[in-house]
């Protein structure tokens, strides 16, 4: 008798530790336990820790509340501007309502999935290629708003959208290299003439002060033929100033000889050179002078008679 209460009471131990195993449940810090008892959701969701639950009656789905990384696979549209483009992003989002999450959409995650992708494809043709590859910041939110506006019905929260890269055709990459080497060869031109302009405004303030000083032109002059001379390399031509010209001019002028003494108050009276007469006015030849200008000379030679060969 006391063999079989024994018996008993080790099968009653037994059967309770299996009832406990099948009613325990560990939820972990990350998680939350929706409970489905006989297809309805019962109670409240259960936090983390240990949770009972009825065996064979109740179901435990775990839901994890992490922050999810889904890459959006690249998709490939027309901007607004008629260019080809293959955009890929990434999502970040969390479940912040376990309970919605698991009723409310079968699978949260195909679903947050295939919204992004239809989202993107839509930022794609709303938006223009400059927009796609300078201002992504606005894309992001327009693109985080689309997806979180069907979301939040989901139980899921999208943390942040990012726009990983544009892929561009080959033939639209080398038109944007010649664009931006015509812009930087317009900008370097355009640095090249303001610099051509204030050198000519400075050499104009440099003229205008060497014509009130004109020696600072010599002195300018002597500091580039020593800058050139330094090198030993080249030929210098040194040109002559006009104005040492004008400077010797007056040297050999000598200062001016006074007036001869004469009559107070009267001009000296000039004495006229007699005039010479031609051979052809006169008419003797012993009045000509023994004078004569090279050309004269020239002339006057008697004609070498030509040799016959």
């Amino acid at each position: 008798m006391v063999q079989e209460v024994v018996g008993a009471l080790i099968g009653v131990g037994c059967a309770g530790l299996v009832y406990l195993a099948a009613a325990v449940r560990i939820v972990k810090q990350y998680e939350r336990g929706v409970v489905f008892r006989l297809g309805r959701l019962a109670g409240e969701v259960r936090a983390p820790g240990m949770a009972v639950i009825v065996p064979f009656v109740d179901r435990l789905h775990k839901v994890n509340m992490q922050i999810v990384t889904l890459p959006i696979p690249a998709q490939e549209g027309i901007t607004r501007d008629n260019v080809t483009v293959r955009v890929d992003a990434v999502v970040y989002f969390k479940v912040v309502d376990a309970a919605n999450a698991v009723v409310a959409v079968e699978d949260y995650r195909f679903a947050v999935s295939q919204m992004a992708q239809t989202s993107l494809r839509s930022i794609i043709g709303k938006s223009d290629l400059d927009d796609l590859l300078s201002n992504r910041e606005k894309l992001n939110q327009g693109l985080e708003l689309m997806i979180d506006s069907p979301a939040i019905g989901w139980g899921v929260q999208i943390d942040r959208v990012e726009i990983k890269d544009v892929s561009l055709p080959d033939a639209m990459k080398r038109s944007m290299a010649r664009q931006a080497e015509a812009d930087r060869d317009r900008r370097a031109r355009i640095i090249n003439a303001d610099a051509e302009l204030q050198a000519s405004r400075k050499l104009a303030e440099a003229a205008q002060q060497m014509e009130h000083t004109p020696a600072a032109l010599q002195l300018r002059l002597l500091q580039t033929v020593t800058a050139v001379a330094a090198e030993k390399n080249s030929t210098l031509v040194l040109p002559f100033p006009v104005e040492l010209l004008r400077f010797l001019e007056k040297a050999q002028q000598g200062p001016p000889a006074p007036p001869p003494a004469g009559v107070p108050g009267r001009a000296p009276e000039q004495t006229a050179a007699p005039a010479v007469e031609g051979p052809e006015e006169s008419g003797d030849d012993s009045a000509l002078t023994p004078v004569r200008s090279a050309a004269d000379a020239v002339s006057a030679r008697p004609a070498v008679p030509a040799v016959e060969e």
